[in-house]
């Protein structure tokens, strides 16, 4: 007796062509499942040859559930592609290489939800505090608490990095192990780090953001990549700067254009919110520009970047598309 997807093919069904259709694909499903490694390319196969197998099926007996099968089934070949193209890298262009990924689709959303909680809470208005607040939060996104070295926040913060520490401290947002000091905490070395505690972060209080420890690393990752990007360092970059490539590679599509798609058909992103992005990197919005053109000379975003009409419009540079949080 065949089956396939838990439904038992009629031996008198015709087309005989799609009753050996359904009882070979009922097997090889089977056999996918029994594979030690998953193959989504594989598995995206097997669904498109379901889709079309039942949406015949459901042509020849009049059954609709076997239409909503033939959807669900189309729909799980394209979800499944999209995973396997996130997992193998997307293409840049028609002709391009592959660009390996460092975040996926999903753990992008989480990050954009991670810099929007930024934006709105932190409590020190300046560039300086809210790179601290991004790059701390991050660290103490599951537990509430994180560890942190000097080395750490002299990179974040060159020669601010006490008087940010002391400024968030007395806000109360970060609090310090009993008898350490900010400046105790710059000479934290990576074998004995210190250990902030974020209050709004632990877990026995309403949590602003949920996701595993895995997507934390690779987000946290994510940020001291970008954060720490050679030509940046190279152009002292300072906290806005910084912030500003934070967001501009969060909010990008796969081919970099910044934004989601413009409404105009030209392929281009619709740009970002002046007003928003001002606000996240601690900026009035006509100093946006500056801080773009910044990015320009730094290999960041390409020369055509522009704050025209109240929107940061432009596209990622190459290099710094495998950063792109995947809009």
């Amino acid at each position: 007796m065949a089956k396939v997807a838990q439904r038992i093919v009629p031996d008198d069904l015709q087309p005989d062509a799609l009753r050996v259709e359904l009882t070979e694909l009922g097997d090889a499903f089977r056999d996918y499942q029994r594979r030690p490694e998953p193959d989504l390319a594989v598995l995206a196969e097997l669904h498109d040859r379901k889709a079309r197998a039942f949406a015949l099926w459901a042509d020849v007996t009049g059954d609709a559930s076997l239409r909503e099968e033939a959807d669900r089934a189309a729909a799980a070949a394209r979800t499944t592609r999209e995973m396997d193209a996130h997992r193998q890298g997307v293409p840049a262009g028609a002709d391009g290489p592959l660009v390996e990924r460092l975040l996926t689709r999903g753990q992008g959303v989480h990050l954009r939800t991670v810099l929007e909680h930024v934006r709105a809470d932190s409590p020190l208005p300046e560039a300086q505090g809210r790179l601290a607040v991004l790059m701390i939060t991050l660290r103490a996104a599951r537990a509430g608490t994180g560890n942190v070295t000097g080395q750490d926040l002299s990179g974040w913060l060159q020669g601010d990095a006490e008087r940010v520490l002391q400024a968030l401290a007395d806000a109360g947002w970060l609090v310090l192990p009993e008898d350490v000091t900010p400046d105790d905490a710059l000479t934290a070395r990576p074998e004995e780090p210190t250990q902030v505690m974020v209050p709004t972060l632990v877990p026995t209080r309403p949590r602003p953001f949920f996701f595993g420890k895995v997507t934390r690393a690779r987000l946290s990752g994510w940020a001291q990549q970008v954060v720490g990007d050679r030509k940046l360092r190279k152009r002292k970059a300072g906290p806005a700067t910084r912030l500003l490539a934070v967001c501009t590679a969060a909010h990008s599509r796969p081919d970099g254009y910044l934004g989601g798609t413009a409404e105009d058909g030209s392929g281009a992103g619709e740009g970002l919110a002046l007003d928003t992005v001002a606000s996240f990197c601690g900026l009035r919005p006509e100093d946006v520009a500056e801080h773009a053109a910044l990015l320009v000379a730094a290999g960041w975003l390409e020369e055509d970047a522009d704050t025209a009409g109240g929107l940061l419009r432009g596209q990622l540079a190459e290099r710094v598309l495998p950063l792109s949080g995947l809009l």
